[in-house]
């Protein structure tokens, strides 16, 4: 495993938010490790790019537009801290919701990607009235 420096590692999580604000959904998955993880820490982690990508199509087959605005971004203890507002349009609803996320790297890719958000705002802001999997 290669060690990344802090300036890779923020150019690695800019590329990230870069692909989500493009929608370039299989570069989002790409950029995550094999057994990367990402975790919505209100639900269980998605463990794996097949799991990964299962959410991300879920989650792509309604979405019309996704802005991450990058509020703070800077590398604490070797992983990158990322505040933001992310602004989508999602199955005809508009929303936003604060965010602040944690990534892990190694090689290149995402091997963890944690998000902190109110879950409540997030499914309002997608026209949802329960919860998906």
């Amino acid at each position: 495993m290669s060690v990344m420096n802090d300036s890779d590692k923020l150019a690695l999580a800019r590329e990230m938010f870069q692909a989500w604000d493009v929608m370039d959904w299989t570069r989002v998955v790409d950029l995550f490790a094999e057994d990367g993880v990402l975790h919505s820490v209100m639900q269980e982690p998605l463990v794996g790019k097949e799991a990964v990508a299962g959410r991300i199509e879920l989650l792509a087959s309604k979405c019309e537009r996704i802005t991450l605005k990058i509020e703070s971004l800077g590398v604490i203890d070797g992983r990158v801290f990322v505040q933001r507002v992310d602004d989508f349009h999602f199955d005809g609803t508009h929303g936003v919701v604060p965010v602040v996320g944690i990534l892990s790297m190694a090689d290149g890719r995402i091997t963890e990607w944690l998000e902190y958000y109110d879950r409540p705002t997030l499914l309002k802001g997608m026209g949802l009235v329960s919860d998906f999997e």
